[in-house]
């Protein structure tokens, strides 16, 4: 949110995303090593706050995800070339598939464990790193103008919706709304009828503190 937010209408338009682990490696780091490139950042932690060991194994469970957490940013920086393959004696036909360009930016942070002081260290870094980029950019990270016109638009909707709940209708093209637009609330609407009370209920909090009422419901 602090990057969508504060950033992304304007200039580069970046898109933020993540995910914990080796989540990411098996969703969308084919992403970032052999589409765009896309700047990333990986974030490790010292000590485990469950660390498990099982038999059999040389590594913890955590050791194993750090492991991927220092491949990762190598792989992206030094990536792998057509040449490197062939002297390993990939087939042709895969070499194409299995070369990564390299030379892809990245930050790695290491943090000594997880808890609320290193947290609030990573979100105050970014925190600054946005605000920076929003005066490099001549951005104004702090407002959020950009959300206003389809909250505006939802209300004009709430009104909408109401007045059909007491027998009026949605016409194409009117107030605003677009054909398509209309016909999928006029549908909303015809499709909720089967699934509404009788009478407005009032569920929360009366039904909640008042037994006989929710009894009676």
């Amino acid at each position: 949110m602090l990057w969508l937010a504060g950033l992304s209408r304007a200039v580069a338009g970046e898109i933020d995303f993540g995910e914990p682990g080796t989540n990411g490696q098996h969703s969308f780091y084919q992403l970032i090593h052999q589409g765009r490139v896309i700047p990333c950042d990986f974030i490790g932690i010292v000590r485990s706050q469950q660390s498990v060991y099982l038999k059999n194994e040389i590594v913890s469970n955590h050791d194993e995800l750090m492991c991927n957490f220092f491949a990762q940013a190598d792989a992206l920086a030094y990536g792998k070339t057509s040449t490197e393959l062939r002297s390993q004696n990939v087939p042709d036909f895969l070499v194409p598939h299995r070369v990564f360009t390299g030379n892809r930016p990245s930050l790695s942070v290491l943090l000594p464990e997880l808890n609320a002081y290193t947290v609030g260290q990573i979100l105050s870094l970014y925190e600054h790193q946005v605000a920076v980029q929003g005066f490099v950019w001549n951005i104004n990270s702090f407002d959020q103008w950009g959300v206003e016109l389809g909250k505006v638009l939802a209300s004009k909707v709430r009104t909408k919706i109401n007045e059909a709940r007491n027998g009026a209708r949605f016409m194409a093209g009117s107030d605003g709304f677009n054909y398509s637009t209309t016909r999928m609330i006029n549908k909303y609407l015809a499709g909720k009828k089967q699934l509404l009370y009788p009478e407005a209920r009032d569920v929360f909090p009366v039904d909640l503190i008042d037994p006989e009422k929710a009894g009676s419901a």
